[in-house]
């Protein structure tokens, strides 16, 4: 006789949206989980008590993205054509709400100070993507690059005569001083595109390829930059490369599907989403928020055009287009969107239109777990920073070295150490708490039931 192993079971489950919930991203160190619905309202779940900590109506439309900023601002994206910058450091959530959208006796609920609100186009769906203003900032710098699909054009490139759909998704982020562009649309083609380093170089498409035939949903890169991966309305999954920029200097080998024949198009400034510019202020006393001003519709080397070039390596030759994937797989399960690479880059996961997560290798693609809870579709899905998150540590034992005597990890930089209990030199329960959401390899699954399912993951 054999015997079946149960079913996985998350581990906590937090109810309170009463919409379906589009976007999650853990903040703070995985001390914080900040989700958005539907409706615009965000929750900001405390993970050591698995309580709210702060309720808000951001939006008067579905919330596209969310995602923090260092460890006092939020940073929201909304159908209502707004993007808002929203202080929201661990000493400002006593002056919220916790009342949960479900909630409906409470009918007004304070909002965080507003740091930002940029007027932006989002007749797509597509949410933001962002990175420091200069490569050698670090991700909690000061100021940050915000690129979304153009104001005037959904598109985003033209190939021979054909729209080829609105811009679905997109990551940016620096590669080696180059300013890099991920975007995927919605006839299936994905594409990388860099900017030249002055401010009248335009961008260069170095890699394009169509290996979808429904829309892409989502992408994700990892923090090494050395591919992407992509998945959508069909049951397709690929892993891209991103073109180093001096990858023929190294003499490293081209890949596969290198076009020697063909020079890369280079877009317009209407074809690549555009970019603002985002400069951290403290709160002014009046009470009316500062905000940026909505950028002319340009390209990112417009926005760009007026910023002083930090010192770097000589230029680079101009790289050729590249048009194969790395690699496809059909998984034969349609409709997986919210795809995101862990950040050791050791696994990925994604949320399926028929309610089940799905986890994956992204060395081979494999299946390695289904997570079956909910009964309708998800849509969101996030990581926490586990141990070794570059991308080459070995999960919980990558960072052994950082360990005090007493067997503790280190504190990270801004992480307040864990105290002890007076006695028996043990952790109290609230520093276990603590420690348990910082290190926890926690993967989040929201839904449209509107309930966040946590699941701990290898």
């Amino acid at each position: 006789m054999t015997s079946q192993r149960p079913a996985a079971q998350p581990k906590s489950v937090l109810r309170g949206h009463k919409a379906q919930v589009h976007s999650a991203a853990f903040i703070r160190h995985n001390q914080r989980l900040a989700s958005g619905d539907a409706e615009g309202f965000v929750v900001l779940w405390d993970l050591t008590i698995m309580r709210p900590r702060a309720v808000w109506r951001a939006h008067q439309s579905a919330i596209l993205g969310i995602e923090g900023w260092g460890d006092d601002k939020v940073i929201t994206h909304g159908r209502d054509n707004r993007l808002i910058v929203w202080k929201l450091g661990e000493g400002d959530e006593a002056a919220l709400s916790t009342a949960l959208p479900l909630d409906q006796s409470v009918s007004d609920r304070r909002q965080p100070w507003v740091l930002h609100i940029l007027e932006v186009n989002t007749m797509n769906f597509c949410s933001f993507a962002s990175c420091p203003a200069n490569p050698d900032l670090p991700a909690s710098s000061e100021e940050l690059l915000v690129a979304v699909p153009n104001t005037l054009s959904t598109e985003a490139i033209e190939s021979k005569g054909a729209q080829i759909g609105m811009v679905m998704t997109l990551s940016l982020f620096w590669l080696e001083g180059f300013l890099t562009l991920v975007a995927a649309y919605e006839n299936g083609l994905a594409m990388v595109a860099r900017l030249g380093r002055n401010s009248q170089s335009s961008w260069e498409v170095i890699y394009k390829t169509q290996c979808h035939s429904q829309p892409i949903l989502s992408l994700d890169v990892p923090s090494n930059r050395a591919y992407f991966l992509t998945s959508g309305a069909d049951a397709i999954i690929a892993k891209h490369p991103i073109p180093h920029p001096h990858a023929d200097l190294l003499g490293k080998q081209k890949a596969p599907g290198t076009n020697k024949s063909k020079s890369p198009h280079i877009p317009s400034s209407s074809d690549i989403p555009e970019s603002s510019k985002s400069h951290d202020k403290k709160p002014e006393s009046s009470a009316t928020s500062p905000s940026l001003s909505s950028p002319s519709p340009s390209a990112l080397s417009s926005a760009l055009a007026s910023e002083p070039n930090p010192p770097r390596s000589p230029e680079a030759s101009p790289l050729p287009l590249q048009t194969a994937p790395l690699k496809t797989v059909n998984t034969k399960h349609a409709g997986q969107q919210g795809l995101r690479i862990r950040s050791d880059g050791k696994i990925f996961a994604t949320a399926g239109w028929d309610a089940k997560v799905r986890v994956y290798s992204t060395k081979t693609l494999a299946e390695l777990a289904v997570l079956k809870w909910h009964g309708m579709g998800c849509y969101a899905i996030a990581f926490a920073m586990v141990d070794g998150g570059g991308g080459s540590g070995e999960g919980e034992h990558a960072n052994e070295d950082s360990k005090s005597e007493d067997g503790c990890s280190a504190p990270e930089q801004g992480v307040a150490p864990l105290s002890k209990a007076r006695t028996g030199g043990e952790l109290s329960v609230k520093d276990r708490r603590l420690k348990q959401a910082r290190e926890a390899h926690w993967l989040a699954a929201g839904s449209k039931d509107g309930r966040i399912s946590l699941w701990d993951i290898y």
